[in-house]
């Protein structure tokens, strides 16, 4: 594919130079050496950058705020952190700030025409910051003052449930704990967060069918198993770290089955850049079979392996009669199973999945990993479902070396649902709040994601908090979630950097600016320290080493104190200014509040942290209403598109984590200097009439008779399977209505949407 320069303007100016290279085929080695080096030096000098490179992810430093992959419980390397790591601690670790002078020289007006990358490449917010109704600039406020405007608006709602508290997965469990007990000492369960746009069909799969919406394995089991799955994940650009663990399985003798509509560099191999072989480009193969699925073949191609395992004899008979129920009507399910609808629904020969299925068939040992290609889509809890039927059927959970690894993306995300923020918290947990505190907390169910976003939109809410992220970047249908927030009476967020939706803002709106995970706190004029779960459910210590982008910042917990300070005053006799001076008393109170964290304050003084329990891994015990593991019959769907259609699903790309934009490359899908490509087959080119090079827009179809539009895409040749696209989000987050969503989680359908190409 020879280099081409954009036919049209681009939207980003940076992207004039746009330029197209091909995939790469391995990832890390010296060119991620090479690229973090540069950031970090370039954003934070070579002081700073060293300080916080040497402590991220180590026991007596802070964690990477970049993902929930677990750090490894024995020796640590010196640099323990992947290059995506290091460009998120560059990112906020960055010398530039964005002060009162920033927003009295650019106005709301001015910011929305900028884009998301140039708004955080301004540096980090240090000041309180208040727009007034009317106005169109926002202007310094004192924190006092900005914490009484918060509760007055507070105290004026007709109800608790007109106002929103949405959490990002950055926050630590401590603040999570505080907020989810402000918003529910107020009255609400109005508890959003960054799981309802990922990983809530996992949640949702695995509390129905093992009792616990949490993976089931360690980092040693992945270490030990014999076959490890990876389902719709991207690791190399997601997860880097976990390069390491696979290659670690690798020599250990495991094999890696991928499935994913197109081939990553991550997956192809891994030049380890902690080894000298590495850095001399001398990697590790790791996948030993693709299988190039059509995007939504999951359901259709576990289905398939189920039948296959069956007929077979692959089955764990002893486990299946003793832990689980509902084996003779899903494997009568599979019996009836039609291969032609597998066929259409995966874009795979019979022979391949056979294949696939002898590599199950053959382990004694297997881990099964996901991530959101496989949980946004309408399908997606019966797809995860349909993992656990197979592992299920093999024995596969509560043995070492095997499980269910669900990798989660943001580094905290799994910690804010385990300190309570859920819009349908458990009884027990809603129990042990009120014996604790003295108040009845709400029962009735409260708002996700996009319900927050049709009650502001529809005035039924007109409050919105949030505790970090960009949910206006982050969610669909991207024109009506920010309507909905500009139409909200008071907006407030609380963040390290300018985002698109500060620009979106209430008719009043605050900007906190709080402390990074990199920063010292000093909160109460001690050194504090806060806590965090990854993926593997282990929890441990977080401490910064640099001094703070300025002195007004202030923790995540002392402003969430602030706020509730300001808006309860002293109901409940809750001690929220106790609790912003020592961390260990919140501690304390999450030790007796939540499930399996008794003697939090004391188990996190422990040197690398602990883990938390899990009965399916650590028992085999299955906490379902049944107390059986559960096997499910669902359907199978073959979804299908109109001719002339085609399946577009979004994806980050290397230079990006969530809706944060680090640069304009994708260097492992040879993308340079732009973000606005689309990813076809040379058969759709083709067929379509177009040709690599040629600009489009993309154009989505849904029931509701609605057109949405993305302006300007390039067409970029390459090897994903005939009917199948991929793009960027945020860029196509416009295309997905809000109310396309996964069935049971609510999770929107990014990785299923139908979309026309038209000329530009």
């Amino acid at each position: 594919m020879a280099p081409a320069t954009p036919e049209l303007p681009p939207i980003d100016p940076e992207e004039a130079g746009l330029r197209v290279t091909g995939p790469a085929d391995h990832a890390a080695g010296l060119t991620a050496v090479r690229v973090s080096m540069a950031k970090a030096l370039r954003q934070m000098g070579p002081v700073k950058a060293a300080r916080n490179l040497l402590s991220v992810n180590q026991t007596d430093g802070f964690d990477c705020m970049s993902c929930a992959w677990p750090d490894p419980q024995g020796h640590r390397h010196t640099a323990e952190f992947c290059e995506n790591g290091a460009k998120a601690v560059s990112w906020e670790g960055v010398r530039d700030t964005a002060g009162p002078e920033f927003f009295a020289a650019h106005s709301l007006s001015d910011l929305a025409g900028r884009t998301g990358h140039w708004l955080e490449k301004q540096g980090r917010l240090t000041h309180p910051m208040v727009r007034r109704a009317g106005r169109d600039h926002y202007e310094p406020i004192s924190w006092d003052d900005a914490f009484a405007l918060i509760g007055s608006h507070l105290r004026g709602l007709a109800s608790p449930d007109e106002a929103v508290f949405y959490t990002s997965g950055r926050a630590s469990n401590e603040a999570a704990f505080l907020y989810q007990l402000l918003a529910r000492a107020y009255g609400t369960n109005n508890l959003p967060d960054c799981s309802n746009m990922c990983h809530e069909s996992t949640s949702v799969g695995l509390a129905r069918t093992i009792g616990v919406g949490k993976g089931s394995i360690s980092l040693e089991d992945l270490h030990r198993a014999d076959l490890i799955v990876v389902s719709g994940q991207n690791p190399g650009t997601n997860h880097p770290r976990m390069l390491t663990a696979l290659e670690i399985a690798k020599r250990n003798g495991a094999r890696i089955l991928a499935i994913n509509p197109l081939p990553e560099a991550g997956l192809l191999r891994f030049d380890n850049p902690q080894k000298p072989r590495g850095l001399a480009g001398h990697g590790t193969g790791l996948a030993d079979k693709l299988l190039r699925i059509r995007s939504n073949g999951d359901l259709a191609l576990w289905q398939a392996i189920g039948q296959l395992l069956l007929s077979a004899g692959a089955i764990d008979r002893d486990f299946v009669d003793t832990y689980t129920i509902g084996f003779e009507a899903w494997s009568a399910h599979l019996r009836e199973l039609d291969r032609e609808a597998v066929l259409r629904a995966t874009g795979l020969p019979w022979a391949e999945i056979e294949e696939a299925a002898a590599m199950l068939a053959s382990s004694e040992r297997i881990v099964h990993c996901w991530a959101m290609g496989i949980t946004q889509h309408h399908n997606a809890v019966a797809t995860i479902q349909e993992f656990v039927n197979v592992a299920l059927l093999q024995g596969m959970i509560g043995k070492p070396g095997a499980g269910l690894c669900p990798v989660r993306g943001h580094s905290n995300v799994q910690g804010d649902r385990t300190m309570g923020i859920w819009e349908k918290p458990p009884a027990i947990f809603l129990d042990r709040l009120r014996d604790e505190f003295g108040f009845e907390p709400p029962r009735r169910h409260g708002h996700d994601a996009t319900d927050a976003v049709r009650a502001l939109r529809d005035g039924r809410a007109s409050v919105f908090v949030g505790l970090g992220g960009n949910f206006v970047a982050a969610m669909p249908d991207t024109e009506v979630t920010a309507a909905a927030l500009r139409g909200a009476g008071l907006t407030v967020q609380i963040s390290t950097k300018l985002n698109r939706s500060h620009v979106d803002a209430g008719r009043t709106a605050l900007i906190l600016p709080t402390l990074g995970r990199t920063e010292r706190d000093r909160t109460g004029g001690v050194e504090q320290r806060i806590t965090v779960e990854d993926s593997m459910s282990e929890v441990h210590a977080s401490r910064g080493r640099s001094a703070p982008a300025g002195p007004l910042l202030r923790s995540e917990i002392d402003i969430v104190c602030g706020i509730a300070a300001a808006t309860l005053g002293a109901a409940f006799d809750i001690p929220w200014s106790a609790f912003a001076r020592d961390y260990d008393l919140i501690r304390e109170r999450i030790g007796r509040v939540v499930p399996g964290a008794a003697g939090y304050a004391e188990k996190i003084r422990s040197r690398g942290g602990f883990t938390m329990p899990h009965g399916p891994r650590d028992s085999r015990t299955f906490p379902t209403p049944e107390g059986k593991a559960v096997f499910t019959v669902s359907p199978l769907e073959v979804l299908t598109v109109p001719p002339g259609r085609l399946v577009l699903q979004t994806l980050r790309s290397h230079d990006q984590f969530n809706t944060t934009i680090y640069g304009l490359d994708d260097r492992y899908r040879g993308i340079k200097s732009g973000r606005r490509v689309v990813f076809i087959s040379a058969e759709d080119l083709a067929e379509l009439g177009f040709a690599d090079g040629d600009h489009v827009d993309l154009i989505s179809e849904w029931a509701d008779g609605v057109s949405r539009r993305a302006e300007r895409f390039r067409l970029v040749e390459y090897p994903t399977p005939k009917g199948c696209v991929a793009a960027y989000y945020p860029e196509t987050n416009p295309l997905i209505p809000l109310d396309s969503q996964a069935a049971e989680s609510g999770t929107p359908t990014s990785k299923w949407v139908v979309v026309r190409l038209v000329r530009c």
